[in-house]
C-alpha cells in the first residue's frame, strides 16, 4: 500500500490556539510525522471567544476573523512542512476543522469559521473543511466526528473502552467490544474552568488545576449547576460554549462565593458529569482512554480516576498517540475519508438518518 500524507488542524472550544500534524497513513496504524502548535494571539482569542455568543455586526467580524484563522492555519502547516522532508505537492489534503462559533443541530445549523478558500490560496494545498454541516443536513447533531476515528485506532474486540476528549467541552466515544460504537459530548471540560481562571487571575487556564486543588467545593453550587437539563438528555446529544459560558455560570452562582472555591466546584463539575455519564451510557467500560488539553490538568485526572474507580483511566499516551494530538489526527483521517468518497460520520454518535460522505473540497 502506497504512503499517504495528509495534514490535520484542529481549533478546538478551549481557544489556546491551532495543533497542526502531520500524518502517514499506511498499511498500519497512522502515523505522526510531525506536530506543531501554532496560539492565537490574545486579540484574536478574545474575538473568537465574543464571536460565541450575540454581538454587534456579527458578519463582518465573523468574515475578518475567519480571514485571520486562516492565515494562522496556514502559518502551522508551514511550520509543518519547514520540519519534514516533504513538500506541499506531496500532501494529498489538509483536513481542517475550523473553528466553531455557533452549534444549533436543533435548528438545523452548526458554524465553523476560517476561510477554507484562502487556506487553499495560501498553503498551496487541497483544503477539506465543513464536515458537520453534511451530517446536520441528515438530520444528526453534527458532533462529535471523532468516535469514527477512535473505532478504528483504540476499539479492542477484547474489552469495551471509552474514549475522552477533554477539550473546552468533553466528549465520550463508547467502543463495545462487540464493534458497536456510541459517543456524545457530556458536558463542559476546560471551558468553566479556563473561562473563570482568565476572570480572576488573568491566565488563559489553570495550570495543573493547582488553584482549584487550594480551594473547597461549594455542595450547594455544585448542586444547582448539576441541574442543568443537558446532563440527563439521553445520546445523540451534543454542546459548545454557546451553550455552557460565564452567562450560563453567572445565573447560577447565587451569593458572593470566594473564587477559588468556585474554581474547585467547576472541577467537580466536569468531574462528575463526565464520570456519572460513563456510568450511565457506557456499560462495561474496562478502561477509559482521555485525550485532550484537560490531560495535563492533573487535578481533574486525579479527581477523575477517584470517580470512575474500579474503571482504569490512562492518557491516549499509552496507545502510541499524543493526548494533544489525538483530535487534529481525526481531521487528517476525515479529510482522507473524504478523498476516498467513504463515510465519516457515524449514524449510531450523531443521530444522523445514515452514513455520509462530509466535507467541502477546496482546491490547491
Amino acid at each position: 500500500m502506497k504512503l499517504e500524507f495528509y495534514v490535520g488542524l484542529m481549533s478546538g472550544t478551549s481557544l489556546d490556539g491551532v495543533d497542526a500534524v502531520l500524518v502517514e497513513f499506511g498499511p498500519r496504524s497512522p502515523r505522526i510525522a510531525s506536530s506543531a502548535h501554532h496560539p492565537f494571539d490574545p486579540a484574536l482569542r478574545a474575538e473568537l471567544l465574543a464571536l460565541n455568543t450575540p454581538g454587534e455586526d456579527e458578519i463582518e467580524r465573523a468574515a475578518v476573523t475567519g480571514n485571520e484563522l486562516a492565515r494562522c492555519y496556514a502559518a502551522a502547516v508551514a511550520s509543518l512542512l519547514k520540519t519534514s522532508a516533504l513538500r506541499r505537492q506531496e500532501i494529498r489534503a489538509i483536513g481542517c476543522h475550523g473553528q466553531t462559533v455557533r452549534h444549533h443541530p436543533e435548528r438545523g445549523y452548526t458554524l465553523q469559521i476560517g476561510n477554507a478558500a484562502l487556506l487553499a490560496e495560501l498553503a498551496g494545498i487541497r483544503v477539506v473543511s465543513d464536515f458537520r454541516s453534511r451530517d446536520v443536513a441528515a438530520g444528526g447533531q453534527g458532533a462529535p466526528l471523532a468516535p469514527a476515528f477512535h473505532a478504528a485506532l483504540f476499539g479492542s474486540r477484547e474489552e469495551s473502552r471509552t474514549v475522552l476528549n477533554l477539550g473546552g467541552i468533553a466528549n465520550l466515544t463508547f467502543l463495545a467490544r462487540d464493534g458497536s460504537v456510541a459517543g456524545f459530548d457530556c458536558g463542559p471540560g476546560n471551558c468553566l474552568m479556563d473561562s473563570w481562571c482568565a476572570a480572576h487571575l488573568g491566565e488563559p487556564f489553570d495550570r495543573g488545576g493547582e488553584w482549584a486543588a487550594g480551594g473547597g467545593v461549594d455542595d450547594e453550587l455544585l448542586g444547582r449547576l448539576l441541574q442543568e437539563p443537558y446532563f440527563a438528555l439521553p445520546p445523540p446529544k451534543s454542546t459548545g460554549r454557546d451553550h455552557f459560558n460565564e452567562v450560563w455560570l453567572r445565573a447560577r452562582l447565587g451569593d458572593a462565593l470566594e473564587p477559588r472555591s468556585v474554581q474547585a466546584t467547576l472541577l467537580e463539575l466536569t468531574a462528575r458529569s463526565i464520570a456519572e455519564a460513563v456510568g450511565r451510557h457506557c456499560p462495561a467500560t474496562a478502561r477509559v482512554i482521555a485525550c485532550g488539553g484537560g490531560t495535563g490538568n492533573s487535578a481533574l485526572m486525579a479527581r477523575l480516576g477517584e470517580l470512575l474507580r474500579p474503571v482504569e483511566l490512562e492518557t491516549s499516551d499509552r496507545h502510541g498517540i499524543h493526548p494533544q494530538l489525538v483530535e487534529a489526527t481525526a481531521f487528517a483521517w476525515l479529510a482522507r475519508q473524504t478523498l476516498r468518497n467513504e463515510p465519516g460520520n457515524l449514524p449510531s454518535v450523531t443521530g444522523a438518518r445514515g452514513p455520509r460522505v462530509l466535507g467541502a473540497v477546496y482546491p490547491p
